[in-house]
């Protein structure tokens, strides 16, 4: 992968990370991209036949070209994408990349895998080098909330269980998603202190342990698997991507 030379500024860039067929204009992804500054997304390319060292150069072409500091805003297939990129990354911890929202990742390593997320198995298992959150559903078709929280721990992220939303994608009815947005507000909150500078891992992980507005999060490193209650509002299942 390329060098990275740091830029002078805090304001994040929200880099969003679609899936398999990527995000369609209900999705929020989407919505994010065209409400929330700073937003844009990577083009990886070959949405409906992804290939997996194809896209991770998409994504460090993508990731290079934004501003820094980034906070990859992942889904599904993508959130494989971005955990093979941090595995062949050689980025100091917290920059380029200063955090991750990786939602609904996609079970790659499931008995009868679809043929086009195959090629993304075996799941890595090496820490990421920023703050991150996983989040699940209790009830997506591709990946179990055990499974799901199992990947947050080899990452080293922090688990969110948001209850019954199906994959959280455009079928789930979430709209403009303001509980993601919460979170993300979350990670952009542990990647840079007041002063500018990259928060230690220490330091992330206590912002991100915070109480607030958002879900109550479980550390999934440290933490035994946890159900989130469900908000209050049910959303329908997806069978989709």
């Amino acid at each position: 992968m390329g060098s990275f030379a740091p830029h002078e500024t805090t304001r994040p860039t929200f880099l969003t990370v679609p899936g398999l067929g990527g995000s369609g204009p209900s999705h929020w992804q989407t919505l994010w991209e065209g409400s929330r500054p700073g937003t844009i997304r990577a083009d990886l390319g070959m949405w409906h036949t992804p290939h997996r060292n194809s896209w991770v150069t998409r994504l460090d072409l993508a990731i290079r070209q934004a501003e820094a500091p980034v906070i990859l805003v992942a889904h599904s297939l993508g959130c494989l994408a971005v955990a093979w990129w941090a595995e062949l990354s050689p980025q100091p911890y917290g920059w380029p990349v200063a955090g991750a929202l990786l939602v609904a990742p996609a079970d790659v390593d499931r008995a009868g895998v679809q043929d086009e997320l195959r090629g993304f198995a075996p799941s890595p298992h090496t820490p990421l080098p920023f703050p991150s959150i996983v989040v699940a559903s209790s009830d997506d078709p591709w990946i179990t909330p055990d499974r799901a929280h199992s990947l947050a721990a080899n990452w080293g992220s922090h688990f969110v269980e948001v209850g019954d939303q199906g994959h959280i994608n455009a079928a789930s009815g979430l709209g403009m998603w303001p509980e993601g947005q919460e979170l993300l507000d979350r990670i952009a909150a542990a990647t840079i202190d007041g002063s500018g500078r990259t928060r230690t891992p220490g330091d992330a992980h206590a912002v991100l342990r915070r109480s607030g507005a958002a879900p109550v999060i479980a550390d999934a490193a440290t933490e035994p698997f946890a159900t989130i209650a469900p908000p209050a509002i049910r959303f329908g299942t997806a069978a989709g991507r």
